[in-house]
């Protein structure tokens, strides 16, 4: 009786510790979905976005001229020199109120600050689009792996069937006198590992669920249930197609050689601005209009209304501005730097798209070799048991089957999550519009 109690609440334990929630199914149209909703990744790349948008409208709003509303008091008593020299002793007041419109605008430094900060803007929004490419991709590539997991627990459940189905069979075959006693011992060995390789594919499957739930920002306690339907060999980008053609689209598509242009298209604006904007002059303008009040002592009696008008143009010369030869060095160098960045990207662009093209041609060879094998080993499986059926089997050459067909099954899984993952990363790397992510089910 205490026995029983105890073994009841070490299962009631293990219930609680475990979680009452049910697995949570999920497809990959939906993990790609709540990807771009809800990936802090995400956000971050478009609050940059939006970050150098409003610097672009601030760099805008500074060719604007401001208004400058004021009031003023001044009073001076004692000695004062007038215009011709003279000293003398006065005591006087003035107060002013005035609306002035100012300006003061450096034409070049102004213009291509504008400029740079448009490229700014794309840099970021080509930057956003990169991040929200590399998440799809991620969350596929996560995806992919919780399948696998997830079939493999499957397969590693069929397995455990087929060693359980071997050993009644044997322990049949020995109360019949056709089989020796140890043959059972046998199948038990295997029937353990079986489970032991079954509780380790539920862990895998366990924290491929927990990878996927991180990066789709759910709960990670939510074990998640992949449509193993959707667990075939897919196709996103074809294999035969010409090698050129997808050089070619990568390099117009990839949001990384857009970044990349409007990087070098950031730095040239800054050189311009250096060589051209500095012979651009400052403009200074200035319109006041108001009324001045005041008088001797503490008179207010003399008021009327004013005007004042000024406008200018001034060159700077020196530093920051003509003649300054180390800050064209410099807009010279790094113009040069994010050029040549540019090229060794489209050279990683260009392998990329070669390497993953022929593995992705490799993969799907693999997955024809790999279903071939799986099939030879389901039909060993199938003659062994026919031949311990008849009385003629050996037990060794069934387990050796059973452990070949295991093999087999997950060499198979193995293959088609391999194959998927080069046709995610070869879609990555050609650049393909979004319109493609959905994948067909290969033939």
């Amino acid at each position: 009786m205490k026995r029983r109690l105890f073994l009841g609440l070490v299962a009631l334990t293990l219930s609680f510790s475990s979680g009452w929630a049910e697995p949570q199914a999920i497809n990959l149209e939906t993990a790609l979905r709540l990807a771009g909703a809800k990936n802090l990744a995400l956000e971050v790349a478009r609050e940059r976005v939006r970050e150098a948008r409003s610097l672009l409208d601030q760099e805008k709003r500074q060719l604007f001229p401001w208004v400058a509303p004021g009031l003023g008091y001044r009073r001076h008593d004692g000695n004062l020199q007038d215009i011709v020299g003279d000293v003398f002793n006065a005591s006087k007041q003035s107060g002013t109120a005035a609306l002035t419109l100012q300006a003061q605008l450096d034409l070049g430094d102004s213009l291509y600050r504008v400029l740079a900060a448009k490229q700014a803007v794309a840099a970021s929004e080509a930057g956003a689009e990169a991040r929200r490419r590399e998440m799809q991709l991620a969350v596929a590539a996560t995806y992919t792996e919780l399948s696998r997991a997830v079939a493999n627990v499957v397969t590693a459940e069929e397995a455990q069937q087929i060693s359980r189905k071997t050993l009644e069979q044997v322990r049949a075959a020995v109360t019949a006198g056709l089989a020796f006693a140890g043959d059972a011992q046998r199948v038990e060995v295997q029937l353990g590992r079986n489970e032991a390789q079954l509780l380790e594919a539920r862990q895998a499957a366990r924290a491929a669920s927990a990878r996927l739930a991180q990066l789709l920002r759910l709960p990670p306690a939510d074990e998640l249930q992949p449509d193993l339907g959707e667990f075939v060999p897919v196709v996103l980008v074809a294999t035969n197609r010409a090698l050129e053609s997808l050089v070619a689209s990568a390099l117009s598509l990839r949001p990384e050689l857009r970044r990349a242009d409007a990087t070098v298209n950031l730095a040239q604006t800054r050189r311009d601005g250096a060589t051209k904007g500095v012979w651009l002059p400052t403009v200074g303008a200035l319109a006041a209009f108001g009324g001045l009040a005041g008088g001797r002592n503490g008179d207010w009696s003399n008021g009327d209304d004013f005007q004042d008008y000024a406008i200018g143009l001034s060159w700077r010369i020196g530093p920051g501005g003509i003649g300054d030869r180390s800050r064209i060095r410099t807009t010279d160098a790094r113009l040069r730097i994010t050029e040549l960045e540019r090229e060794q990207l489209r050279d990683e662009v260009v392998r990329e798209v070669v390497e993953l093209r022929s593995r992705a041609e490799l993969a799907a060879e693999q997955v024809m070799v790999v279903t071939r094998t799986v099939a030879a080993a389901r039909r060993l499986v199938e003659l062994t048991q026919a031949r311990r059926e008849f009385g003629v089997g050996v037990v060794l050459e069934a387990i050796e089957a059973e452990r070949e067909l295991s093999r087999a099954q997950a060499e198979q899984l193995q293959a088609v999550a391999s194959h998927n993952r080069a046709q995610w990363e070869l879609w990555h790397a050609s650049g393909q519009d979004e319109t493609t992510v959905r994948p067909e089910t290969k033939p």
